[in-house]
């Protein structure tokens, strides 16, 4: 897009050619239009980032104008300019998404004022939308399976209800990437998202983490220190492994998220908040509460809409799309053109991932950047993931490839009918076979149905 560029609509030829001199002494790129029709087809080709608009015009007024382009050109900067303008056509006007309203006869200082400002505004809403899409690329869930393909429809119908979600799953699968979409498809998208690590933070110091202390409150408190509940106020706070709270926190916790209010350790004030709480955790919550480890009552406030992420063994589909996409992102990064064999890949996609999708990136990072060539092949990945196939067959014994062959074939269908409920015909189509040559393959390679 060019730089600096404003459209000039108005009737006058006067007018036009002395906002033009006066732009073009300021190194504008100026385009003049005398009428509505004209404008419009003008802004097709020139793209302004400015117009300056007059309410009378011949024909299709100013006001329709205006209409006109914000409906099409939403970001445009729009300025109207009259001579016989009033209080209520201004309201009017910057209701109907005008950024300012100048009187005729025109000052030259007032109008390249309200030019730059425009200006301003519209550089920013155009920083801010590439921001958006950045993050949007930031926490984009990448997935090859069936089963996060229906994860990712059921974050999109959540995201907006504003409901408490519980994230459970081990480390490494992307509960904070779930957490981070969630608030990004929200009505809250435009608020804090504030993360707390419950398992980083030692308990002493958990409590004014999170609640905030006034000063005085406590041996060190030489200030007032604002916490992260307040800090979300509007927003979604993120409660990073909340199963790793103590018994006393979670007390605390829970009554404020019961009242939507809190007081800052040593102060009297109540502050009332308005929160979103996405909560995480990679411990079984279930197992807990029986131990007395954590409170049921919590746990019932936290999970209204529950969040499974699966290990990356078992959606071991995801493991060719994430290997992909993470040695793209390095190559974009260093520009470079590496790229991975299908052996390699496929390799990759039998190891067992204990670390999840954390440990396949940092892999895939630590490739990038010492392989030599442009070429990842089988011998450049860790004896431990070579070894892991080695294991396999010696598990499978003499039967060799072929038995490591109906050992994944086995583990693949066996994940395919879990994500389908058991249903015969429709994990046929899945995978793409017959319902009858899947059946057989079921008596074949002895599984059983599980529940």
């Amino acid at each position: 897009m060019k730089n600096r560029t404003v459209l000039v609509v108005d009737d006058e030829d006067f007018i036009r050619s002395t906002i033009a001199g006066i732009l073009g002494d300021e190194d504008y790129d100026v385009k003049l239009a005398k009428d509505g029709p004209e404008a419009l087809s003008a802004i097709k080709g020139f793209e302004p980032q400015v117009v300056l608009l007059d309410i009378w015009l011949p024909g299709i007024d100013g006001i329709e104008v205006l209409k006109k382009i914000k409906d099409q050109y939403p970001d445009t900067i729009v300025i109207m300019i009259s001579g016989h303008g009033t209080i209520d056509t201004a309201v009017k006007t910057i209701k109907l998404g005008a950024y300012d309203f100048i009187e005729k006869p025109l000052s030259a200082d007032k109008l390249l004022i309200a030019i730059g400002n425009g200006l301003r505004v519209f550089n920013l809403q155009q920083e801010n939308r590439q921001l958006k899409v950045k993050i949007e690329k930031k926490y984009e869930l990448i997935s090859g399976s069936g089963v996060m393909e229906d994860l990712k429809r059921k974050i999109a119908i959540i995201a907006p209800s504003d409901s408490w979600v519980l994230i459970t799953g081990e480390n490494g699968t992307g509960k904070e990437l779930v957490a981070n979409t969630i608030h990004s498809l929200s009505q809250r998208t435009n608020r804090p998202f504030i993360d707390v690590n419950c398992a980083a933070i030692p308990e002493e110091l958990l409590e004014s983490e999170l609640f905030g202390h006034e000063k005085g409150a406590f041996t060190g408190a030489d200030k007032r220190r604002i916490g992260k509940i307040e800090l979300a106020d509007k927003g979604t706070l993120f409660l990073d492994e909340v199963g790793d709270m103590s018994l006393r926190m979670q007390a605390k916790l829970l009554r404020t998220l019961e009242e939507g209010r809190f007081a800052r350790i040593g102060g009297n004030e109540t502050i009332d908040v308005d929160i979103r709480v996405i909560a995480a955790t990679n411990k079984p919550i279930r197992d807990e509460i029986k131990a007395g480890r954590f409170r049921e009552d919590l746990y019932y406030r936290l999970n209204v809409i529950p969040i499974h992420i699966p290990p990356l063994r078992e959606r071991r589909e995801d493991i060719p799309v994430l290997v992909n996409y993470f040695l793209k992102e390095k190559n974009d990064i260093a520009k470079n053109k590496k790229t991975i064999t299908p052996e390699a890949v496929g390799m990759l996609s039998r190891y067992a991932w204990k670390g999840n999708v954390r440990e396949l990136k940092n892999l895939i990072e630590r490739l990038s950047v010492l392989v030599e060539g442009d070429t990842i092949d089988i011998d450049a990945l860790p004896l431990e993931v070579r070894n892991d196939r080695a294991g396999l067959e010696e598990q499978q014994g003499a039967g060799g490839l072929q038995s490591i062959k109906s050992a994944f074939e086995k583990d693949y269908i066996l994940r395919m009918l879990r994500e389908n409920g058991w249903n015969i015909t429709k994990t046929a189509a899945r995978i793409g076979i017959s319902r009858e040559n899947l059946s057989r393959k079921i008596k074949l390679l002895g599984i059983e149905r599980e529940g």
